[in-house]
């Protein structure tokens, strides 16, 4: 068996791509996504939590189509990203942007509530594209959403996802071997977005809920995922921000990119440095990670 591509750590064969085509012929009426979730169930393909792996395979069948290996069926509902966005209302709908000066005592108690799979992931998301530099972008694999409020109003949003696979600074930290790394990543997670709200103005609040998010991500990790976290990390510009918040809030200084980006084959920086940090979530998280 010749292995035509690698995907995700996966290695697709001449055979898997003969089983492709198959599925495809048989359910092309049914979709794509009946004909990945019947790959992910013949080929085993799921997460830890025991949930098939239709996104990632779905990314597998396109990149197969763009190599001219497969043709796929025509989608059943176009994925058209401006006109899902026209329909979602706008961020100040929900929340009028009066300022909210006050100082953080003042708008304590804070609630904190994770959103993933709720009501609110709708508004969670609408924030991020509205006021967020990066804008939204639909998290892949594992992750979480958080936003935060005080007296009833919306003050900041969270994000969390799967981790990159090989970063040197936190590895180098962590002290694992490459196959520890493979049996535990999914113990880590990345902070992808983080956003206090243009009109909020409160000292020490992004510090502040760094470290509540700390105690609790955890624990609300494993009510959806069905396992804990022991590290979280997260990329800072260095073009726009210090990190102030998260060095306050006692988040480690691992190093900084190269900036050449992802796939730069060239040794020129092409992108702005970034700074990283990570947040150990218990004293033994050494021992978790390296040893399982």
């Amino acid at each position: 068996m010749d292995t035509i591509l690698t995907y995700r750590k996966r290695a697709i064969t001449t055979d898997d791509l003969s089983f492709v085509s198959k599925v495809i012929v048989e359910l092309h009426r049914e979709g794509r996504s009946a004909i990945s979730r019947r790959l992910c169930e013949a080929w085993d393909w799921r997460q830890t939590n025991g949930q098939l792996k239709d996104g990632v395979c779905r990314g597998l069948l396109l990149k197969l189509e763009r190599n001219q290996l497969i043709t796929l069926p025509p989608r059943l509902a176009v994925n058209n990203n401006s006109e899902r966005r026209n329909k979602i209302p706008a961020a100040t709908l929900f929340l009028p942007p009066t300022p909210i000066t006050a100082p953080l005592r003042d708008l304590t108690p804070i609630e904190l509530r994770q959103v993933r799979r709720s009501p609110e992931e709708k508004l969670f998301n609408t924030l991020i594209r509205q006021y967020h530099y990066l804008g939204y972008s639909q998290p892949v694999g594992e992750h979480l959403k958080y936003l935060a409020y005080a007296e009833g109003r919306v003050i900041a949003c969270f994000a969390f996802s799967s981790a990159p696979y090989a970063i040197d600074h936190r590895d180098t930290f962590i002290g694992w071997s490459a196959e520890a790394r493979e049996c535990n990543r999914h113990l880590l997670a990345y902070n992808t977005r983080f956003l206090v709200l243009p009109w909020v103005r409160v000292p020490h609040l992004a510090s502040h809920l760094l470290g509540r998010i700390s105690r609790t991500i955890s624990e609300d990790w494993q009510k959806i995922y069905n396992h804990p976290l022991f590290w979280l990390e997260t990329f800072i510009d260095t073009e726009l921000f210090a990190g102030t918040c998260y060095k306050a809030a006692n988040w480690i200084f691992l190093g900084l990119t190269s900036g050449r980006g992802k796939y730069n084959k060239t040794k020129k920086q092409l992108t702005s440095i970034k700074a990283m940090y990570g947040y150990p979530l218990s004293r033994d998280f050494r021992t978790r990670l390296c040893h399982g």
